[in-house]
């Protein structure tokens, strides 16, 4: 009997276009599971995004896709890596390295290792901070963990022995209707109305050690992610242009799955929103 079957409640009250995927934590790499090569550029949103379309994915501290991913995903601090170390990784974020002089000097290395767009970001930085000293308080306000493995797995939850792998969170791709849902779900047991959080944050971070943070702590939150808009193209490409994540620690995943019978779920408001989206018989 496959030991997943028990979870599907939210699932199926949602009527998900893709399954949930299982982020674990592990030593073992999983046969078959895609990776970046080492050293190759690549977001995490696209090992996220082929977990949802139910082929496993895997990376460590090597094959990350890129510095904010190692960040992210639990790999340390990374930026320190970024060319040119953190201070470019300031400029890069905010007001690109064409405004100081060792930017430039950095920039004339690595320009011919840069695709034209990645290059045109180090140069004129993408603009998401409004300054380099802003960029560099983010950074002291990151949640910077370092796993205790060697790998970071994504796998649909379907396919996850819960005993033997035990998954740290599940991540859910959700529609505006799905997110609302998920928001009333993860405070329906609960006391308090701020059960769920909108860090501002890569979307791997959204993802990964925010996550992380929240299932260490007395009591765990939510995360909703992909407003990093860098993160939404790669998602738009491989799932559609509409859907945000939700992270939830596998605990309260547990106790959200538990406080679905009986609840809004299976009342007429929800009932009709389904219709209205032409996912119900009329």
């Amino acid at each position: 009997m496959n030991e997943t079957n028990e979870f599907k409640k939210i699932s199926t009250a949602l009527r998900l276009t893709y399954p949930p995927v299982a982020l674990l934590w592990s030593d073992r790499r999983p046969k078959q599971a895609i990776q970046f090569r080492k050293g190759k550029w690549g977001c995490i949103m696209w090992l996220v995004a082929s977990a949802a379309k139910r082929k496993a994915a895997v990376c460590d501290r090597e094959t990350f896709g890129c510095f904010g991913g190692g960040v992210g995903l639990g790999f340390g601090e990374q930026y320190k890596n970024f060319p040119g170390g953190e201070a470019c990784f300031f400029y890069f974020l905010s007001t690109g390295n064409a405004t100081w002089e060792k930017g430039q000097a950095v920039a004339k290395r690595v320009k011919p290792f840069m695709s034209e767009k990645a290059f045109g970001d180090f140069i004129h930085g993408e603009r998401y901070l409004k300054s380099p000293e802003m960029v560099k308080k983010f950074v002291t306000t990151l949640p910077i963990t370092e796993i205790p493995t060697r790998y970071v797995i994504f796998k649909p939850l379907d396919d996850v022995a819960i005993e033997r792998e035990k998954p740290k969170e599940i991540i859910f791709f959700a529609d505006p209707d799905q997110l609302s849902a998920l928001v009333i779900l993860a405070n329906y047991g609960r006391e308090g109305n701020e059960n769920v959080i909108i860090p501002y944050a890569a979307g791997c971070q959204t993802i990964g050690i925010y996550p992380y943070r929240e299932a260490d702590a007395e009591k765990p939150r939510a995360v909703v992610g992909l407003t990093d808009l860098s993160a939404r193209l790669p998602i738009r490409r491989q799932l559609g242009n509409n859907l945000m994540t939700f992270t939830v620690p596998f605990n309260m995943f547990k106790e959200m799955e538990g406080n679905v019978e009986g609840s809004f779920l299976q009342r007429p408001t929800w009932q009709r929103l389904l219709k209205g989206k032409g996912e119900m018989g009329s």
